[in-house]
């Protein structure tokens, strides 16, 4: 391996890395496939589910090839006057030249008469090719001509499915040109340097832009579907990640110009003592995204697929490609600041987080008890948490879907725009009629079609559309039906709450399976490379305190602050997921260069010195993930939002709380435990020439 650093790092041989990197990535950009995918996560249900068998055996009737709209008229709370009805009608019948049924258009008028509605049968085909095209024209009819103060709405499958298009239209540029201000502006404030900054960016953002080609060519073999979500993540945690581990291997080379001369020896000491750390750090991340692979979900494992090899990719970056631009560009580069070889006692500085470890190191008991105390306070912030949105829900802001389905909720039966599918065998409808009839929550059943021995029943709930209270009845049908006998009982429930229904369920399992294995992985990997049974214990206790700490306080904000009332299906999971794997990051950098130290100044003073030299690039690593993370906030889609929230929140508070001072104090607890089972061959080593530091008679001179 050092031979190939020491290529990487070469004065001349830097120069073929870096040309033979632009010449191979420009070649893949022209060669592989470009993402075009700006549509919302599919649902990508198990086929053992029932709404997904639903859906199934629907494909196969006679109107499988149809989807219907639905537009709304609203005055506001004031009752339609006649004008608005003859208006109304008039509309609807113009929406039937858009229909594929133009008789079935005719407008249904609410009981309070504050509000209409016009079901609008559409072909699949021509609102799948053109979702926003077709919307524009529906609300366009439905809109000419009115009187003033009479307004329309559309809503419904056609209706939401278009506004979340929208939400998602030009996601990835948004992200990318926001991500790319921020992760500049924060490298250019941690490096106080004009040119600098520019070299990291330039790796990462070509890291990225390579990830997101390289997924693109590589999912359609491996029956993945990617949309506008994952990429955007994708984005977020290739930017995030990669300027972490560019943080990190400047700063370590940084540290070697002012002992070394020569930059590309130098360079060659950077890599061979940072790369491991971040190879250790970069393949946590990786692996844990790998599990993904275990979801039932689609959309799961989409994201798993993705961002693997996106933090592949910036591994890769940051070993190979930022350290032979490093070398080309010279010293000069850090100007103003440029790192001059100086003494070695001039080198070695008690700053403030020197002072800060010695600090600790004397008190470390308080402190972990108060580290725990405020981990203790935030995590009650979960008390009366909640999982699942409403379909009304999804999205920031007031889209007009969402306007529309409030209309509908408030002046008819709040289900009726969302259809629940109850397919039945035809000499068992009649029954299986009068039990849907009997089930509370029921607003209405209507047979529909029968095709291949089944008989489709459409089923209306009172309840709004995604809402527990749906969900409630959902179970109420299928467990009534799964107590008969005969053919009745073999009757399944679908429709779109039926499937945001099994959504939540098959994400429950997903977590259950996906959360222990990504902690087996955390576990054995820091076993490894610390070759300690202990730390990785006491490491991973320390992330999984950061994860419910920051939900416990993203929950509050949520509640309190945003008026989100639940978490959305996956960001438990996928905001576990990113905590642990990403906090984990940042002790193994503390413990991998606090090891190092252990060497020649023991466990105590090792920690110290760790801190003293990694606390500033990690802590600014720290906010710039945070950052990139909030980021996904720009997209007004809650679950995003969410997810940025809660990563952000953590990141901060591993950072800044759990890194900075309860790692460390646990580590001046429990001493040469914490390496446990780890031999050492004693020597005699005074730890440090500080009367008030901590000393140790006896330390690790080297592991056998």
């Amino acid at each position: 391996m050092t031979a190939i650093w020491r290529f990487i790092s070469g004065r001349r041989t830097a120069w073929i890395v870096l040309v033979g990197t632009i010449v191979a990535v420009g070649l893949l950009f022209s060669l592989l496939p470009k993402n075009s995918g700006d549509s919302f996560p599919s649902t990508g249900l198990p086929s053992s589910s029932q709404a997904a068998r639903v859906d199934a055996a629907l494909a196969k009737f006679p109107s499988a090839e149809q989807t219907a709209a639905i537009l709304v008229w609203s005055r506001g709370d004031s009752t339609l006057t006649a004008a608005d009805r003859g208006a109304i009608t008039s509309r609807a019948t113009a929406l039937g030249e858009l229909s594929t049924a133009p008789r079935a258009t005719a407008p249904q008028f609410s009981d309070d008469g504050k509000a209409a509605i016009s079901v609008v049968p559409l072909s699949v085909k021509a609102v799948d090719k053109d979702v926003a095209g077709t919307a524009d024209s529906l609300r366009t009819a439905a809109a000419k001509n009115l009187p003033a103060g009479l307004d329309s709405y559309l809503t419904g499958g056609v209706g939401f499915q278009a506004d979340i298009t929208n939400a998602f239209a030009g996601a990835d540029f948004k992200l990318l040109l926001v991500t790319v201000i921020v992760v500049a502006v924060l490298l250019i404030v941690t490096y106080r340097s004009p040119v600098l900054w520019i070299v990291p960016l330039a790796v990462v953002g070509t890291a990225d832009g390579l990830a997101g080609a390289v997924v693109t060519a590589l999912a359609k073999p491996f029956g993945i579907t990617l949309d506008a979500s994952v990429s955007g993540i994708l984005s977020v945690l290739v930017f995030g990640a990669g300027t972490n581990y560019a943080l990190l291997l400047v700063a370590r080379y940084r540290e070697e110009l002012l002992k070394i001369e020569d930059r590309s020896v130098a360079m060659l000491t950077a890599v061979k003592s940072a790369g491991p750390a971040i190879a250790a750090s970069g393949g946590t991340v990786a692996l844990s995204l790998i599990t993904l692979l275990f979801a039932e979900l689609a959309g799961n494992r989409a994201l798993g697929f993705a961002c693997a090899i996106g933090v592949v990719v910036a591994i890769l970056f940051a070993l190979i490609v930022l350290p032979a631009a490093l070398v080309v560009c010279g010293r000069g580069l850090f100007w103003p600041f440029v790192p001059r070889v100086r003494e070695a006692s001039a080198v070695v500085k008690d700053g403030f987080w020197t002072r800060l470890g010695r600090g600790v190191s004397h008190r470390p008991v308080i402190i972990t008890v108060l580290s725990v105390a405020v981990v203790g306070v935030l995590t009650l912030g979960l008390s009366g948490f909640s999982v699942g949105l409403s379909q009304t829900e999804q999205l920031l802001g007031n889209p007009e879907s969402v306007v529309a389905q409030k209309i509908v909720d408030k002046s008819f039966s709040a289900g009726l725009t969302s259809q629940t599918t109850v397919l039945t065998p035809e000499d068992a409808a009649a029954d299986a009629t009068s039990i849907a009839k009997g089930v509370s929550g029921v607003d209405s059943v209507t047979p529909g079609e029968s095709a291949n021995g089944l008989t489709q029943l459409n089923v209306s709930l009172t309840s709004a559309p995604g809402s527990d209270a749906a969900f409630t009845t959902i179970t109420k049908l299928r467990s009534a039906y799964a107590d008969e006998s005969g053919a009745v009982g073999e009757t399944i429930v679908g429709g779109r709450d039926a499937t945001a229904l099994d959504s939540l369920t098959t994400s429950q399992r997903d977590q259950d399976l996906i959360i222990p294995i990504i902690l087996a992985i955390v576990f054995a990997i820091l076993a490894i490379l610390l070759r300690s049974l202990i730390a990785p214990v006491l490491l991973i206790a320390s992330v999984l305190a950061t994860f419910f700490a920051s939900l416990g306080a993203a929950n509050w904000i949520f509640t309190h602050l945003l008026g989100f009332p639940a978490f959305n299906t996956n960001v438990i999971l996928f905001a576990f997921l990113f905590l642990v794997a990403l906090g984990v990051d940042y002790n193994i950098f503390l413990t991998t260069r606090a090891r190092e130290e252990r060497e020649l100044h023991g466990t105590s003073e090792g920690m110290i010195r760790a801190l003293s030299s990694t606390g500033a690039v990690i802590t600014s690593a720290g906010i710039l993930l945070a950052a990139v993370f909030a980021v996904l906030g720009v997209l007004p889609v809650v679950a995003l939002t969410q997810i940025g929230v809660i990563v952000c929140i953590g990141v901060l508070f591993d950072t800044l709380v759990i890194r900075t001072v309860l790692v460390p104090a646990m580590v001046f607890i429990t001493k040469d435990f914490f390496w446990w089972p780890s031999h050492r061959r004693a020597h005699k080593h005074t730890a440090s020439t500080d009367p008030g530091a901590p000393t140790e008679a006896t330390v690790a001179a080297g592991q056998r």
